[in-house]
């Protein structure tokens, strides 16, 4: 039963680690999208760091998924 119980709950804690990043990556590449089309020209710049921010923000979930393997026996 506890084991059970574990595994819930390192489901649960994996799928709620998952949704700050999910949302973090549309929140940077929706703002990114919207500075690139005010000023073109810096796109280049734009989009080297809304991958950075991508990269940073996937590993929050990559954390998670870490977290989530060690709770399970």
């Amino acid at each position: 039963m506890l084991e059970g119980l574990k595994a819930i709950g390192a489901g649960l804690g994996y799928g709620l680690a998952a949704i700050g990043p999910g949302v973090g990556i549309g929140t940077v590449v929706g703002n990114a999208i919207s500075a690139m089309a005010r000023q073109p020209e810096s796109a280049g710049m734009v989009r080297t760091t809304m991958f950075l921010g991508i990269a940073f923000t996937e590993a929050l979930a990559l954390i998670g998924f870490v977290v989530f393997i060690l709770l399970l026996p």
